[in-house]
């Protein structure tokens, strides 16, 4: 039976943490993304190909997986409050200045540069909230963090497509005024996470004494039982060896790799059938609505059951089939049935895959263990989108960069199931994973 102290602890984390975290990673992923609606005049103005605008939109994950490890490791030693605010303010500059690029050179630099820039905040985030909230509601956290992105493409697209349909002014063109506009929240959020974040559960004033106790119990509890029967990683070394994190690697890979096809190639996919900009908003804005709902109703399914792997699986066979339909799609209707399939089955397992790094690391090996399994997983942002433009300037159409994004979300199903059946005896269905360590 759930106590009153644990309801009350339950209520605050879910109230004072995550709506706060969800509007750091919406402004996050929209400065990621808006290149996207930027590629609609930006790319003819500054002599831009498809491949050259699909090598510059995953040049962000080169710079974002060389930082990822050091700049989690920072966070761990100086606290989340201090790293957070400081990546905020200079990605916020580093996207502000996108506005200014002159061609493929410079446009290449700075995609760089934002990615250094953002590394550590999304596993930063993830660790920070493992630091947070116990197991049975780990998933669910961060499916409500990370219905974020989602939400972006729900809000932020109509709002880009709007912008882009800005006149000319103080000699700024709409794909500069985009990149400005919407770069100026991350700065000005940046100041305020000094203020409003905690770095941990014994500095939260805004619980009551018997609220703190209890909660530095039970994740303490929580910790000691998984050391004991999961084999806990706590070095970072060690965790950045561990073959369940080079697992959950490469399953993230391709989630990610659907992800950001999505982002940066579905406005200019939709906007072919003769769509405005501000209308290619609105349609990309659809399949994301049901994504959230998607996204939170597996995550809590899963924390539930305590079953890990058939919540990663289903979904990810789920995305490749929309991408095949994706291909396919002879007209504005089935591409917007295809991407709402894809979707869901790109949202869906996110929050399953990450419940279960800090059931078998700890301490600084956590650390380490969420940036490696990110940045291995996030080279998927820049395979998708460089592979469809580079396809698509081969031969004309997206089908075959879609397949290859396809591919990648069926190989995350089958190292799922490979790594389920090695562990013994349930490694991803438990919220622990008892693989061997050696």
């Amino acid at each position: 039976m759930i106590s009153d102290v644990e309801n009350r602890v339950s209520r605050k984390l879910m109230w004072r943490i995550l709506p706060f975290v969800m509007l750091l990673y919406f402004v996050s992923f929209l400065d990621r993304i808006n290149v996207g609606f930027a590629a609609l005049t930006m790319n003819k103005a500054i002599g831009l190909s498809s491949t050259a605008f699909g090598l510059g939109g995953g040049l962000f994950f080169i710079g974002y997986v060389l930082f990822e490890v050091p700049s989690n490791l920072v966070l761990h030693r100086v606290g989340a409050r201090i790293w957070i605010a400081r990546v905020m303010v200079t990605w916020g500059l580093v996207a502000a200045a996108t506005a200014f690029v002159v061609g493929p050179n410079s446009f290449y630099v700075l995609r760089f540069l934002l990615g250094v820039a953002e590394a550590g905040f999304f596993p930063g985030i993830i660790f920070y909230l493992s630091q947070w909230f116990p197991a049975k509601q780990r998933a669910a956290a961060a499916a409500w963090f990370m219905t974020a992105v989602p939400i972006s493409t729900v809000i932020g697209s109509p709002i880009s497509g709007a912008i882009m349909q800005m006149p000319a002014f103080a000699g700024l063109s709409d794909w500069q005024w985009l990149y400005i506009i919407e770069a100026l929240p991350a700065v000005l959020l940046g100041f305020v996470v000094l203020k409003f974040m905690t770095d941990t559960p014994s500095q939260a004033k805004w619980l009551h004494a018997d609220e703190r106790d209890w909660l530095m119990a039970k994740l303490g509890a929580e910790a000691a039982e998984n050391a004991r029967t999961a084999g806990h990683t706590p070095g970072a070394m060690r965790a950045l060896c561990d073959p369940r994190v080079l697992a959950l690697s490469l399953i993230y890979f391709g989630t990610s790799a659907g992800l950001y096809t999505l982002g940066l190639w579905a406005p200019m996919m939709i906007h072919q059938y003769g769509f405005s900009a501000f209308q290619t908003g609105l349609l990309v804005a659809i399949p994301s609505i049901l994504a959230i709902v998607a996204m939170i109703v597996w995550a809590v399914h899963s924390d539930r059951t305590g079953e890990r792997t058939w919540h990663i699986v289903i979904p990810c066979v789920l995305a490749c089939f929309g991408l095949v339909l994706a291909a396919h799609a002879s007209g504005p209707v089935a591409m917007i049935v295809a991407l709402v399939v894809v979707n869901i089955g790109i949202s869906a397992p996110k929050a399953p895959i990450w419940a279960m790094p800090s059931m078998f690391l700890s301490g600084a090996g956590a650390a380490a263990g969420i940036a490696m399994i990110n940045s291995i997983g996030n080279l998927g942002g820049f395979v998708g989108p460089f592979a469809i433009g580079w396809l698509k300037s081969t031969t004309g159409g997206y089908a075959a960069g879609l397949y290859v994004v396809a591919a990648t979300l069926a190989i995350s199903a089958i190292v799922t199931l490979v790594l389920n059946r090695k562990a013994n005896p349930k490694p991803l269905s438990a919220q622990a994973l008892p693989l061997d360590n050696r």
